[in-house]
């Protein structure tokens, strides 16, 4: 298992619309259950994550993985204010 799970490290990421959110960096490990929590991205794209935070995108999230990792669920775009509203196009 650690091999598998060592070769998602530096996986490009895309949201369901296919916009590019990042590179796995790391991931989040559940240690009582043995398992991947979720993918910890570094560096996020800042159209969808304001100031390109890192995040941590839950696994559940997560539809198909090959070359690149595809999400089932990202949020439109993810603010670090409390009740900030939606960036306007």
């Amino acid at each position: 298992m650690m091999e598998e799970a060592s070769e998602l490290i530096g996986l490009q990421v895309y949201t369901p619309n296919g916009v590019f959110l990042g590179n796995v960096n790391n991931l989040v490990i559940d240690l009582e259950g043995k398992k991947i929590d979720g993918l910890f991205i570094g560096e996020s794209n800042p159209l969808l994550v304001e100031d390109s935070k890192a995040v941590n995108v839950p696994y559940r999230w997560i539809q198909a993985i090959g070359d690149v990792v595809i999400l089932r669920y990202f949020p439109k775009r993810v603010t670090t204010r409390k009740g900030a509203a939606p960036a306007k196009k």
